[in-house]
């Protein structure tokens, strides 16, 4: 009888792992890199190749990171909720296009609006991988000292805006 309890109790736990897993958002992933330095690059501007971009001029400053593609579908969907929000002039926006062509991108931003300070060109995806991209869009707030306070995976909505984003940034900013 010994002997058919233990795989009942091994069964019964891994039935409640999975019933756990299975009610768990995939887009809340936590990320590694939270509460950590923003990784250094130094990377082209899409404006001005012969100008770069680097996350230390940011120092001093809340910012709002965003990776983003043209060949991207789910970064039209987010691109309003961003063009708007840089409009309030609430939180400095920077963008790093990932993967991507100069001329697609440029196109792109001029035909929906651009959002960014600047853009920062990360043609061959390697600074991507440093800030652990599992796909475009994601968003990044890095708070003053240059960590990164959080990692939004997939397009920012209304509600992560309203219930996440914007309350950590005022957070940060009050500090």
């Amino acid at each position: 009888m010994k002997r058919f309890m233990w795989p009942l109790v091994i069964f019964l736990v891994m039935a409640g792992f999975l019933f756990k897993g299975l009610n768990l958002d995939p887009r809340e992933v936590p990320s590694p890199l939270v509460g950590k330095p923003a990784p250094q690059f130094s990377l082209p501007r899409l404006d001005d190749a012969q100008k770069v971009f680097t996350p230390k001029e940011m120092l001093g400053k809340v910012w709002l990171f965003n990776v983003w593609a043209s060949w991207c579908g789910a970064c039209r969907d987010e691109h309003p909720l961003l063009v708007e929000l840089s409009k309030t002039g609430f939180v400095p926006i920077y963008g790093m296009d990932y993967k991507d062509t100069r001329e697609e991108a440029q196109q792109w931003l001029d035909h929906g609006g651009n959002p960014y300070a600047a853009v920062a060109v990360d043609a061959d995806g390697r600074v991507g991988i440093d800030y652990g991209v599992y796909g475009v869009p994601e968003t990044y707030v890095i708070d003053k000292t240059g960590t990164i306070a959080y990692k939004q995976i997939g397009p920012i909505t209304e509600e992560a805006l309203r219930d996440k984003i914007i309350p950590l940034v005022k957070g940060l900013q009050a500090k």
